[in-house]
């Protein structure tokens, strides 16, 4: 995408309940008289920085701490200062250096780690006690269990599965809950439940209880919506793709959430979603915002499900909320995007290795907090071997063998698109790069025809942004959506892996007096959130269009000229789609649409 990042900083500071340090020493030591908590001081996606602080909470001097926690497979203490830190498998141990050991009443001291992976702490004692200085080891209750999944979707049943809980006297049984009400107990860590109402929502979490009979806290919720009834989700139109980006960053200052989607009536009329954007850096796939990817708290009236986020459950944000998504739309596909305008300066580092780069991206996005939420990569490199925000100079082959690296680590089982240039000009980005040789390794190109023109072009000619075809007085030559397809098509790119784009907003100058396109103008029309750009939903009323050109819409009001699609220049760039073998249509992006869906409902129509 061509827009530039706008992601708040998300500081994700977690910090996880006294839940798991451990430590030995004699009763006078126990943690009754102290409490030790965990802070994630940093995450940069394959690693992260963490800090333990102990705090004496009684009324005489400690002469020494230990802290233990388990570390879930894969994730691993890499460097430590001030304690001194050992492992047994996935067991740590972390003990006081001889300066620290000390504290008195009411003083705390603190540790600090490096860690790879992205597991959670759990199962800590602090002096061999709980680290929460009330619960005594052998009496806690057990964990909560991992947030249930949601597979084999029908008309009445539904298979739940979910990640063990844990606790020091062994698991006995879940209870599986549907809308707060237990509807089952088993003793493994799955469970179908049946008897349900077509196209009806439910909201299910499941609790452990230990072999001394003590019930430990519900999982986080899975929301479920049954197919058919009246209110069916699947999309219409055959196996074209229909395909929206979500922006991680809306949910700020634009206060637009996944739940959107449900309520604007889109999630019913799409096939996938690409989230955006993840970084690439040092080579390497990363968190882009940790806090709205992840950790950001939705209430219940901003939640999918309906049910607020709780401080301790295991995945807030987006992500969390893409899951409920899911439950409710099982055939709804999500993608995790990486790079966009502002983060591809980063694959050039990663084309220099594209095992690496792959490995890097597939261990993030099957990540186990959100494996379930992701079915594929999508990578949006503006622009391989050619200029964008900067310019790269990989070479022809260097975006083949990154999508050929990527392809043979998520297999055949995931989705491995890409957001490409639409530039059809001789001698243009379109010939830059093998584009022609990477399209074996992927499912299809997002084909950015949007965005030819605008202000940046301070002066003019005002010109349509996202023309379907050329037209006479067009300021550039190839600049339409017709002229790039011919030539992905031309250098053997199927047309069935080429999907048209469609922009939710507008471009647009100021100073102008001439109602058609050619006009000179003064500079970058006012924009929300940007000079020279509005969403499509402020300009359908505040500059509605006046005419249309190349197959898209303009308008003239005032002073000012704009250029966007409408419903009715949908309807017609989806027909053109189809009478090319198009594999489909995406945009960019949900909330520049109405509350009610008005182009995300042209789109579907047009492919139908």
């Amino acid at each position: 995408m061509r827009f530039r990042h706008r992601a708040a900083a998300g500081f994700a500071t977690l910090l996880l309940p006294l839940a798991g340090l451990v430590g030995l020493a004699s009763p006078a030591q126990a943690a009754t008289n102290a409490t030790a908590t965990y802070t994630k001081t940093q995450d940069w996606g394959t690693g992260f920085g963490g800090q333990w602080t102990i705090k004496n909470t009684g009324t005489s001097s400690i002469s020494s701490w230990t802290v233990e926690w388990d570390y879930p497979s894969g994730t691993s203490v890499t460097s430590a200062w001030d304690a001194d830190v050992t492992s047994s498998g996935t067991h740590w141990t972390a003990k006081n250096k001889s300066y620290n050991g000390t504290l008195a009443p009411g003083a705390s001291v603190s540790f600090g780690f490096n860690g790879a992976g992205s597991g959670s702490p759990s199962n800590c004692k602090l002096n061999g006690d709980s680290c929460d200085g009330t619960t005594v080891p052998g009496d806690a209750a057990p964990s909560a269990p991992g947030t249930p999944t949601a597979s084999s979707v029908t008309d009445t049943s539904v298979k739940l599965s979910w990640g063990a809980a844990t606790d020091d006297k062994g698991i006995k049984n879940y209870d599986v809950l549907r809308d707060g009400a237990k509807v089952a107990t088993v003793t493994t860590t799955s469970y179908t439940d049946t008897g349900l109402t077509a196209g009806t929502d439910y909201s299910y979490t499941v609790q452990a209880r230990d072999t001394a009979d003590q019930t430990g806290p519900a999982s986080s919720a899975v929301a479920v919506h049954t197919t058919g009834g009246t209110t069916d989700p699947p999309p219409t139109g055959g196996d074209k793709v229909k395909l929206g980006y979500f922006t991680e960053w809306g949910i700020y200052g634009r206060n637009y959430n996944v739940k959107n989607l449900v309520t604007s009536g889109s999630a019913a009329k799409i096939t996938h979603i690409n989230y955006a954007f993840g970084n690439v850096t040092n080579g390497q796939c990363a968190i882009g915002d940790s806090y709205a990817d992840y950790d950001k708290a939705f209430t219940a009236d901003q939640s999918v499900s309906g049910v607020a986020d709780t401080w301790d459950q295991p995945l807030r944000g987006n992500f969390n909320q893409l899951r409920e998504l899911k439950a409710k739309y099982p055939n709804l596909k999500v993608l995790w995007s990486f790079g966009g305008w502002t983060w591809s300066g980063g694959f050039a580092q990663a084309a220099a290795n594209p095992t690496a780069f792959a490995d890097s991206c597939y261990n993030l996005v099957k990540d186990p907090r959100w494996a379930d939420v992701f079915d594929g990569i999508d990578i949006d490199w503006e622009y391989p071997n050619a200029c964008g925000l900067s310019c790269d100079t990989s070479g022809a082959a260097a975006y083949k063998n990154l999508m050929a690296a990527l392809r043979a680590k998520f297999g055949s089982n995931n989705l491995v698109t890409g957001a490409v240039t639409a530039d059809g000009s001789a001698g243009g980005k379109i010939e830059a790069a093998d584009y022609a040789g990477a399209a074996q390794y992927v499912d299809w190109y997002n084909v950015m025809t949007y965005d030819f023109f605008g202000a940046w072009d301070a002066q003019g000619p005002t010109a349509p942004h996202s023309p379907l075809t050329s037209y006479s007085g067009i300021p550039k030559a190839g600049w339409t959506t017709a002229d790039a397809m011919a030539k992905f098509k031309a250098i053997g790119v199927p047309a069935k892996k080429l999907l048209i784009g469609i922009g939710f907003y507008g471009r647009g100058w100021t100073g102008v007096t001439q109602d058609a396109p050619g006009g000179t103008a003064t500079g970058p029309a006012a924009g929300t959130y940007e000079q020279g750009i509005e969403d499509y939903k402020v300009l359908k009323t505040s500059c509605p269009a006046t005419g249309t050109v190349a197959g898209t819409a303009y308008a003239h009001c005032g002073s000012n000229w704009w250029s966007y699609d409408t419903p009715s220049t949908i309807a017609g760039k989806m027909s053109w789609a189809k009478s090319q073998g198009l594999g489909g249509a995406f945009f960019w992006e949900f909330s520049g649409d109405t509350s009610n869906g008005e182009l995300v409902s042209a789109i579907n129509s047009g492919l139908s």
